[in-house]
């Protein structure tokens, strides 16, 4: 277990922060000196200015993602401002680096103004080749990330929104292989209506499930046609024809639980009440909002995975964002649109079913991994999965038309295990 006095070591020494900048090029003689900077830099900056495009060729923008935040909805953490947000967005940048080598400034602005946020992104767009929304709480962050994905030629990302939505559609497809069960005949509850959760029933809408499948449900209960408080657009999307009013009702018969709302919501009677071989993922952190133990207890035929590392079954960003970014930027794609989320999703899914190798159990203590009930979507630590997404990301790109890079799978797949080949040598 981690302990305060070990966090705030971590980020304090030797240095404090976890982030630095590193040239790229050597800067030791005179003449390295005039190549970095005068006279040598007006040259690429001529060439840059004669063709936009050049600025791929001789900067690092292909290469560099923004991790943009106001840290208005930090992780569980809530409205803790700019400041306090900041050592959330250098560890969103280590895992960006650590994981697809790509490049990040974190960029906390202190506005609450969803149109300053805007306006300020907007600007900053010469210098960065995709943009990674962070911690924008809802329903503003639809609102600025629309605006954004609209109005910017290169990809932006709300990695709260679409990261889970990703991954746990990965899982859950697995789900319901290992249970027998079709996504389209599933019937879905979401507890939670915030970014993810939105996020979530979208994309497994994308994925096969029904709409008038899916149950979301919020603090004050299910989201029903019958509702007279007034309700945002995504929230409205996802009102139901239904008699149940709360999550217990809402549970009675279901074959899906996803939990992105609070810890300790959800008991054993309710889960006792879901569809037989249940699939469960209570993904509140640090506390699901069922424990673990009580799901194994209760229902020894479910499928369970949560937001925790040491449980089964982690659905955990890190196996999303730093690979989408790394096809999308590979590809100069102009957006991530939902053919390459779609495509990240199934990479995610069929790589579990591939034979786990040595490197990966070795990473967590000799553990054997096989894909089941307890092994739904890959690991982290295993390397396949840069090669594997990022290809497919960047094969969406190019097959949806939005790649302005279009490269060949082929051409692509080498770049890849030569890089990440690169990657370890320097590690």
């Amino acid at each position: 277990m981690i302990t305060k006095e070990q966090a705030l070591r971590y980020h304090a020494e030797p240095r404090p922060g976890k982030l630095t900048v590193r040239s790229s090029k050597a800067c030791e003689t005179q003449e390295e000196l005039s190549l970095a900077y005068t006279p040598g830099v007006a040259e690429p900056c001529l060439e840059i200015e004669k063709d936009p495009a050049a600025v791929y060729q001789y900067t690092n923008k292909g290469n560099l993602v923004a991790v943009i935040s106001n840290g208005t909805a930090v992780l569980g953490l809530g409205n803790i401002g700019a400041a306090a947000g900041k050592p959330v967005m250098e560890g969103k940048g280590v895992l960006f680096k650590r994981f697809a080598d790509v490049d990040v400034y974190d960029i906390e602005l202190d506005t609450r103004d969803p149109d300053e946020v805007i306006r300020i992104v907007k600007a900053m767009e010469p210098t960065f080749g995709g943009i990674n929304l962070e911690d924008i709480k809802a329903p503003e962050c639809f609102y600025i990330e629309e605006t954004l994905k609209r109005e910017m030629p290169i990809p932006v990302f709300h990695d709260d929104q679409h990261g889970t939505a990703i991954i746990s559609g990965a899982a859950l497809l697995n789900a319901c292989e290992v249970q027998g069960k079709k996504l389209r005949d599933c019937r879905i509850v979401i507890s939670g209506a915030g970014a993810a959760a939105i996020s979530c029933a979208l994309h497994y809408e994308q994925l096969g499930a029904r709409h008038e499948n899916i149950l979301l449900c919020d603090r004050k209960g299910v989201i029903h046609c019958e509702r007279r408080e007034p309700m945002d657009e995504k929230k409205r999307y996802f009102a139901a024809n239904t008699k149940a009013r709360d999550l217990a009702d809402a549970l009675e018969g279901a074959d899906i639980f996803i939990g992105l709302s609070v810890g300790g919501i959800v008991s054993t009677e309710m889960i006792r009440r879901m569809a037989d071989k249940p699939v469960l993922f209570p993904m509140a952190n640090p506390l699901p909002e069922i424990a673990y133990e009580q799901i194994r207890a209760s229902r020894p035929d479910a499928v369970a995975g949560t937001g925790r590392s040491d449980y089964p079954n982690q659905v955990n960003n890190v196996l999303g964002f730093p690979f989408i970014f790394r096809g999308a930027l590979d590809v100069r794609a102009a957006c991530i649109n939902e053919a390459m989320k779609i495509a990240a999703t199934h990479a995610l899914a069929a790589l579990a079913k591939e034979n786990c190798i040595p490197e990966v159990e070795k990473a967590y203590g000799g553990t054997h991994f096989e894909f089941g009930p307890d092994y739904l979507i890959p690991k982290p630590f295993d390397p396949r999965v840069f090669i594997e997404e990022s290809l497919a990301v960047a094969e969406a790109a190019v097959r949806s038309g939005v790649a302005g890079n279009p490269l060949k799978s082929a051409v692509y797949r080498r770049h890849l295990e030569e890089r990440l080949q690169m990657m370890r040598k320097s590690s």
